[in-house]
């Protein structure tokens, strides 16, 4: 029986919302951590879903997207500093890199080739990192942040469901074939199959670790596995597989559970993958010929004329600073592709540093449940960078990533309460109590 650790979607004991746990097995919200700190974070994932997407039941000017977004950014700015007034930080590896990038970032949109539009995307990396370091506080290696993150986005594939309900037509347009979208925020599936595919790791890990009632992770996952199937997302469904193998494989020799998991899951991929084969080849296709998916879609011919294209040495340092992941008119779908085009080699080199960092920090833990869950995000970062943009700017992946280092940070070190010296009071040898003999 797994030992209840709150709930997922609303946190504490059951039976008393809103207050941390204390049965065996939890993880209760560390001490001294506001409750406000989960308010940024939630801000933070409201500004990364993006301005651009799917047509909505109702339409929503762009402008007012970017509104929402923009103002979730700088609401979590102004929170994040207002709750740490005194500018506490820990020491991070990983933001320190971001903050690199950020530099180059704004080296390269300086020539002001991407337009103004460039200047704006630099404002908004700069608010974004400094939020981080203003979190950064709060980073101790506890699950607090996976569940602020799990909530969140769980919230938002709650919307997506309720367009679904409303307007199946809107939600499953024939635009993008039928693949599900966000019919009252814009989201495209991609998005979306993102999201699912996060939480559903995360969840499973958290049963695992029994951090979690299996009524509550039932919540999480069902739904969201029907939504990505919906989304018929390839990316997120190889990041959710391969990231699970590698995390669960982490805990294969500290766990009872990992292993009867594994071993299970394994049993019923190969179930699958003979009884359903074809069934399971017509999803992954989408209906596509091996010739449009041997290319990626037509992935690969922006890729290649990306490469192709003359630039000059400052342009191959620095790139041209940062714009919409596009080249050509036609999207990048690729983050090592789209931060070299925007941030150069440098900007290469300092992603590439990020993972490699993350990485080598996680193999260097001994095994828990945060350094699954941290090895079970970097790994689906690193697998979604090969057809999707966003390891170079403020976006999800670089949320997922920022989860990643709070997990892997070294739990804070108790502060001894100082004992002032109070000068003793005199008193009286007639007022003095008479030693008892």
């Amino acid at each position: 029986m797994v030992e209840v650790g709150g709930d997922l979607t609303h946190g504490g004991t059951p039976g008393r919302p809103g207050t941390a746990s204390t049965q065996p097995g939890a993880d209760p919200r560390p001490a001294g951590t506001p409750r406000i700190v989960g308010i940024v974070w939630g801000l933070l994932v409201l500004n990364t879903l993006g301005s651009a997407g799917a047509k909505t039941i109702v339409p929503l000017p762009r402008s007012l997207i970017q509104m929402v977004t923009m103002g979730a950014l700088v609401t979590a700015f102004a929170l994040a500093l207002a709750v740490n007034l005194r500018l506490r930080i820990r020491a991070s590896a990983y933001v320190f890199l971001l903050t690199l990038l950020l530099v180059t970032s704004v080296i390269s949109s300086a020539h002001l080739e991407s337009g103004f539009g460039a200047l704006f995307r630099c404002f908004r990396l700069t608010l974004f990192v400094a939020t981080l370091w203003l979190l950064s506080r709060w980073w101790d290696g506890s699950l607090t942040f996976a569940r602020h993150h799990i909530r969140m986005y769980f919230a938002v594939l709650g919307s997506v469901a309720a367009g679904l309900v409303v307007s199946p037509g809107a939600a499953l347009p024939d635009l993008y074939g039928g693949r599900l979208v966000g019919a009252l925020w814009p989201l495209t599936p991609p998005q979306i199959g993102q999201y699912a595919a996060v939480i559903i790791g995360l969840t499973v890990l958290l049963v695992l670790g029994r951090r979690t009632d299996r009524a509550s992770a039932v919540v999480v996952i069902v739904p969201s596995l029907v939504l990505l199937a919906l989304t018929h997302t390839r990316t997120a469904t190889l990041g959710l597989l391969l990231g699970l193998v590698l995390a669960i494989g982490s805990l294969l020799l500290t766990s009872a559970a990992a292993r009867r998991f594994f071993t299970w899951t394994v049993l019923c991929a190969t179930v699958a993958a003979v009884g359903f084969a074809s069934v399971l080849q017509a999803w992954f296709l989408r209906g596509q010929s091996k010739a449009n998916f041997s290319s990626l879609t037509g992935r690969a011919k922006v890729w290649d004329a990306l490469l192709a294209a003359p630039r000059t040495t400052g342009e191959k340092l620095f790139g041209v600073g940062l714009g919409d992941k596009s080249f050509g008119g036609l999207p990048i779908d690729n983050s090592w592709l789209a931060v070299y085009n925007e941030q150069g080699l440098i900007g290469v080199t300092l992603v590439a540093a990020i993972i490699i960092v993350l990485g080598g920090v996680a193999l260097l833990r001994p095994p828990s449940l945060p350094r699954a869950c941290a090895i079970f995000l970097i790994s689906y970062c690193a697998i979604a960078s090969y057809t999707e943009a966003g390891l170079g700017d403020a976006s999800p992946y670089l949320l997922h990533l920022a989860l990643a280092a709070s997990l892997l940070a070294a739990p804070a070190e108790a502060t001894p309460l100082a004992t002032p010296d109070v000068p003793r009071r005199h008193v009286p040898r007639w007022a003095q109590r008479p030693e008892v003999r």
